[in-house]
């Protein structure tokens, strides 16, 4: 399973490079790709109901490993999602009629969405799905989007992506909440032993309205319709057969462990049928062929939530019985809809006359997915409408009279969906009571065979199906006995059960669905002439421009570009939300203690003193000083608390902080000007006290709250066992919180990007220029001066200013730059076991950096580390992040850590932890950083402020060379 998913990832990417060499003809290789699929899960059909369950580590601490479970429910789904797939695909070889960048991307989008909907059904992980559920929702907003010149399009869109990724989050919510509370996020054991009580409720529901927003369901229903602004191949395919299936997948994998729940049943089951009415009664408004065929989907998926969600075994076979019907009638007829709007160019009924004259096969095509979609004889669709007949008025999940109450509405649904049935084909294929056909039917472009081969196709197999409606019923009645019959046997799936009750029933809307289409024909102006009071589509805009005018007042008066506003919302909303939780939450018992020795109250002392300082001082180089001093401070004290890799990154950490503040400081005048002065100085002292107060009170009452043994007692042993280390905090790093650490190290990169991005405005920038020949015409020399001769330790101090040089700090730096490259080497290597790492050695890398910058000047850069920074930055991010995959791929949990022993004949036996590879990234990705700070902050700086005057060639000359 997890093999046919790769296999159609790696073709999605392929199919860029194949719609280009073949053009539109490309499309019908990447049908093979579905096709290759449906063909492996037909071969490895689930037998016997038993299940085929593979599993593939990915990230066991987050219980997020990939189980993919193969039951009848994911087989049945699946079959649609790939064979509907493939014949979507051989529909836009002759639906696009030329080819275009956006058509070689929309091939491969078709192949990815059929991956991420058929890895959506295997997933028995409710995490992985979720992943998989966000990609259907990327993905559509992509596909919908296509013609993304288009305000439609883009509106659709943005909308869709809008309700289905608020109904995603919701349910992560729930996924968690059910998670955490069962200590397993398996589907098969939630199913196995569902939790009971109000907060198991509360969790299902949030899983359900992303069911809903999936499904377009009330109060969702309205971004189907607006998502017809797609090209006709996707309404064909995710909003008739994939995508809008998935919520009705993910009730129907819930139902037989929550059914009986009353929000359950008042969520799915009345939410259901209110769709199911409102859709239908929307569709017989509409004069678009695409919108009445939008609408009846979202009747129709009401229809399949009530079926699916009752929680009755007989119920359930009518629901996945219309599962399969509506992917087969609703495909093939939203791919006649595109056949008639490329032939006629318009889908307006208003303008479409007497076309099944001229199109007698397509209109043959059409008229038995419409009878699928009325429910009549010999269609698959006829098949579940009498089984739902049947199972919902017999069903024992509700009281006789409810049961009846849920099987009439249901009734009055077929009614509605009958009359537009009827309503789209006369509007489609109807003569309209003319002589001759209208101008677009008359003017029209015959289609190919291969146009309407699809839908043909779909069409025969909704007859097809219920013709071996027993032999289906075997296939789906597994799945139908997770779920409780209610002392009933399961009816099986059959053409004709006698007579009864079903036949009654289906006779009345033979009849009424007829008569309410005549009766609507005849006064549909005066019915629709005014527009519906409340609209959906209307609510989300209004509920859209609300937010903006509610993030603009926010905005307005939080973010009103003053640093010490803005710093003061953020602090004191940092002080308030904690300490009203703390007020009004439980709350542990606080022991103070006080100094443990001399040295802790000396520093302590010694922080507050300069906190206290850099509050008045008025210099800003002495303010920033005085504040490294409580950094140092910090450091001191991890340094006495036994913590020396927190003390030594603490050091060296400030230590950069200060050069940085120099950096920038160097640029503004050393006192803030009188006019300035902005704010109530006062109450900054008070917010900062305030927020100094609640961090020192979080820190107590999480200290407090402690109840079991302290992680940190196993934590050496674990970091010597399983990360194969002495020094705990390094492996903790590097191994057992490394995602935590890739995703800190990518942030560092976009700040160092951001940085670059404000700095150079005009043009990323390079390597750090070196002595060249760039260099001495910056410096004003021609071609046949020569440098000055005087003594020179740094090769970059030639072309700076002589009166700002020292030739103590040169030879200084001469001696202790290779000494702090050797120790950061030591640091890096020495990490594993002892105090250090990659993020050490990096910043020790990067202080020798900055004594050159600051020795030799900005060419020093240059000659110290001719790379440019953002290939160094890469470069550590891609071997970090080939070390998390090249643990996947062998089959161990990512970025776990290995141990290779090597005898080298001088260094004899050698223990190499593959973790020193996600370490080396790390290094890398500090020293980039640095390299990015100098470069923007200082050599930038640099030389925009250069002096230009020329030196001169003679020796001992005093002129000015730009630093």
């Amino acid at each position: 399973m997890i093999q046919v998913l790769i296999a159609l990832g790696i073709g999605a990417l392929a199919a860029p490079p194949i719609m280009r060499g073949l053009g539109t003809r490309g499309f019908y290789v990447l049908a093979l790709m579905p096709l290759g699929a449906l063909v492996w899960l037909l071969l490895n059909w689930p037998s016997d109901g038993e299940p085929l369950t593979q599993t593939f580590a990915w990230v066991p601490s987050l219980q997020m490993d990939i189980v993919l479970r193969l039951d009848t429910l994911a087989a049945v789904l699946s079959v649609l999602i790939l064979g509907v797939g493939a014949l979507v695909l051989v529909y836009c070889a002759n639906y696009f009629n030329e080819m275009r960048r956006r058509v070689e991307v929309f091939g491969g989008e078709l192949v990815a969405f059929a991956g991420a909907m058929f890895g959506l059904v295997l997933s028995d992980n409710m995490l992985v799905l979720y992943v998989f559920w966000e990609a259907t929702t990327v993905l559509s907003f992509m596909l919908v989007g296509f013609n993304a010149v288009r305000a439609t399009s883009r509106r659709a869109a943005t909308q869709a992506l809008l309700v289905t990724t608020f109904g995603g989050l919701a349910m992560l919510v729930g996924i968690i909440m059910l998670g955490e509370r069962t200590g397993s996020y398996l589907l098969s054991e939630l199913i196995a032993a569902p939790p009971d009580g109000t907060f198991a409720a509360i969790a299902v529901a949030l899983i359900l309205v992303g069911a809903l927003s999936k499904s377009a369901i009330v109060p969702f229903h309205f971004w189907l319709p607006g998502a017809m602004a797609a090209p006709t191949p996707v309404s064909a395919y995710l909003h008739a057969a994939a995508m809008v299936k998935a919520g009705i997948y993910l009730v129907a994998r819930l139902a037989p462990a929550f059914h009986a729940q009353i929000s359950w049943q008042v969520i799915v089951v009345g939410l259901g049928l209110l769709t199911m009415i409102l859709g239908g009664w929307r569709s017989l408004r509409e004069l678009d062929l695409k919108l009445i065929l939008a609408f009846g989907t979202v009747s129709q998926l009401g229809l399949m939530m009530v079926l699916v969600g009752v929680g009755d075994a007989n119920v359930a076979m009518a629901g996945l019985a219309m599962v399969i019907a509506h992917a087969l009638f609703k495909a093939s007829l939203f791919m006649v809809v595109g056949i008639i709007d490329h032939s006629t160019g318009t889908r307006d009924i208003r303008r479409l006359a007497r076309l099944g004259h001229r199109l007698p096969v397509l209109a043959i095509t059409a008229a038995v997915s419409g009878a699928s979609m009325a429910g009549l004889p010999f269609t698959l669709g006829f098949v579940g409408k009498e089984t739902a007949f049947a199972s919902l008025w017999d069903t024992g999940a509700y009281t006789p009279s409810l049961a009846a109450l849920v099987d009439l509405v249901v009734v009055l649904g077929a009614i509605i969906t009958f009359a537009y049935t009827a309503r789209f084909l006369w509007g489609a294929f109807g003569r309209k009571v003319r002589s001759l056909p209208t101008r677009p039917v008359a003017q029209l472009h015959p289609p190919s065979v291969m146009f309407q081969a699809p839908p043909m196709l779909l069409a025969a197999f909704g007859v097809a199906a219920a013709l071996v409606a027993p032999w289906l019923g075997n296939i789906l009645e597994p799945y139908a006995e997770t779920l409780p019959a209610y002392g009933h046997p399961i009816e099986h799936l059959a053409m004709w059960h006698g007579f009864g009750l079903p036949v009654v029933l289906t006779i009345v809307v033979y009849v009424a669905g007829p008569a309410l289409f005549l009766i609507l024909r005849r006064i549909r102006d005066q019915l629709f002439d005014h527009p519906p009071r409340l609209n959906a589509d209307h609510v989300y805009d209004r509920v859209l421009r609300g937010a903006d005018t509610l993030s603009l007042w926010v905005t307005r008066n939080t973010q009103r570009g003053s640093l010490p506003i803005t710093q003061g919302v953020i602090l004191s909303t940092a002080v308030l939300v904690p300490l009203a939780v703390l007020f009004l939450g439980a709350r542990p018992d606080l022991e103070l203690h006080g100094f443990d020795n001399v040295e802790q109250a000396v520093i302590g002392v010694v922080i507050i003193c300069s906190a206290i300082i850099a509050t008045v001082l008025r210099n800003r180089l002495a303010g920033a000083l005085t504040v490294g001093i409580t950094g140092y401070g910090c450091g001191a004290l991890f340094a006495i608390y036994g913590a020396p890799d927190l003390a030594l990154t603490q050091f060296l950490v400030e230590s950069l902080t200060l050069v940085i503040f120099v950096l920038v400081l160097r640029k503004l005048a050393s006192e803030p000007q009188p006019r300035h002065k902005t704010g109530f100085r006062p109450l900054r002292a008070l917010i900062g006290i305030a927020f100094g107060t609640t961090m020192v009170l979080v820190g107590l009452f999480a200290a407090a709250a402690r109840s079991t043994q302290p992680l940190w007692v196993d934590l050496g042993e674990a970091a010597y066992k399983y990360g194969h280390g002495g020094n705990t905090v390094n492996v903790l790093l590097v191994d057992i919180r490394a995602w935590d650490t890739l995703g800190e190290v990518s942030v560092l990169i976009v700040a160092a990007t951001g940085v670059a991005s404000m700095v150079f405005r005009s043009r990323r920038f390079g390597a750090a220029p070196r002595i060249t020949d760039l260099a001495r015409s910056e410096a004003g020399l021609d071609d046949d001066d020569t440098m000055p001769e005087r003594t020179t330790w740094l090769r970059g101090s030639e072309l700076g200013n002589p009166k700002h040089r020292s030739m103590v700090l040169e030879a200084t730096t001469r001696l202790v730059f290779p000494t702090l490259v050797v120790l950061s080497l030591y640091f890096f290597f020495a990490g594993h076991n002892a105090p250090g790492g990659g993020f050490a050695g990096g910043l020790v890398m990067g202080l020798a950096l900055v004594l050159r910058y600051l020795a030799g000047g900005r060419y020093e850069l240059g000659e110290a580390l001719p790379v440019e920074p953002g290939t160094i930055l890469g470069a550590g991010l891609l071997v970090s992040a080939t070390t998390a995959i090249t643990s996947l791929v062998l089959g161990a949990p990512a970025l776990s850590s290995a141990v290779f022993e090597l005898h080298l004949p001088v260094f004899g036996e050698v223990h190499l932890v593959t973790a020193m590879f996600f370490d080396a990234g790390i290094y890398l990705i500090v020293v980039g950083l640095v390299l990015d700070v100098l470069r923007s902050l200082g050599a930038r700086l640099d030389s925009g402020d250069a002096p230009t005057a020329r030196m001169a060639p003679a020796a001992g000359t005093t002129e000015e060379v730009g630093r």
